[in-house]
């Protein structure tokens, strides 16, 4: 069996879909179906069944992705070991905000000194990220969090990452030099999803004290979010490296909170068993200096 399949199959099962598989591995979609069909044909089971637009993974899939990621982990093994290499995939779970405003510089460096490393950028809510670093997809996860949601997987932590209240710099409050949580009353928020951390960090706060609010927008993209701020009278929250450009040009002001310190840590997530080839240790210690 040519281990392409697995490949192939683990990109099906990541993008959900035979096109954008074929699109990111540089196959004909036929090439993907028939590779599909002959893992389908060998192990005589259906590996995938569509939901609209959509390829999910059958039962018998997902008993089968875990294994394929741990096979093709262990050839990556063998091939660096044996050829004293440093590539391979390397496949990295994180946030919008980190994915366009943390990792760029790290991506670049880690690809200077390893020409021949793919890597796999993969922008998830951050339980899903936990969750595919747990069944092997990822070799690590990036996100924003101050506690471990699941203390069986390694966490490190990397630095403290403030938090912002952001506005036009021609709201109301942008005026102000003390800025309390009375002064919020009735707000109206640019949020992120529901699931964002830093967003069920700001509802707790305002709910904890009874501050009345309500949300406008709810988008998923941090350069949205701004957008939307910039042209509007919202209030939204984000990572101060997210914001920090438009605030140096002006074009955003930030709400200086009092009572409150606004942060969330960023952490690495990574399998207790995963092995750590070359490109990945150089680029965890890239990243946690």
């Amino acid at each position: 069996m040519d281990l392409t399949y697995f490949q192939t199959f683990r990109e099906v099962a990541v993008r959900q879909s035979f096109t954008r598989a074929a699109e990111e591995l540089g196959y004909a979609q036929s090439s993907v179906t028939t590779q599909i069909q002959k893992l389908e044909k060998l192990y005589g089971v259906q590996l995938f069944e569509r939901y609209g637009k959509i390829m999910r993974l059958t039962s018998a899939g997902e008993e089968l992705l875990p294994l394929a990621v741990q096979m093709l982990d262990l050839y990556q093994q063998s091939h660096e070991k044996l050829n004293r290499q440093g590539g391979g995939t390397l496949s990295i779970g994180t946030m919008d905000s980190l994915a366009s405003y943390f990792l760029p510089i790290y991506l670049e460096k880690i690809r200077e000194q390893h020409s021949d490393l793919r890597i796999r950028l993969l922008p998830e809510q951050e339980d899903h990220i936990v969750k595919r670093v747990k069944e092997g997809d990822l070799d690590i996860g990036l996100i924003l969090d101050n506690h471990p949601s699941d203390t069986s997987l390694i966490w490190q932590t990397l630095r403290t990452e403030p938090l912002v209240l952001i506005v036009n710099p021609e709201h109301p409050l942008a005026h102000l030099d003390n800025v309390h949580l009375d002064d919020l009353n009735n707000a109206e928020w640019i949020m992120p999803e529901d699931s964002c951390n830093y967003r069920i960090m700001m509802e707790k706060i305002l709910k904890s004290k009874g501050i009345p609010f309500q949300i406008d927008l709810e988008l998923g993209n941090p350069e949205a979010i701004k957008r939307c701020v910039i042209s509007g009278n919202g209030i939204s929250i984000l990572p101060k490296m997210a914001a920090d450009d438009e605030i140096r040009r002006g074009e955003l002001a930030i709400l200086p909170l009092v009572g409150h310190e606004l942060h969330l840590k960023l952490q690495l997530v990574m399998h207790p068993k995963k092995w750590v080839s070359h490109a990945l240790k150089e680029f965890i210690e890239f990243i946690s200096l």
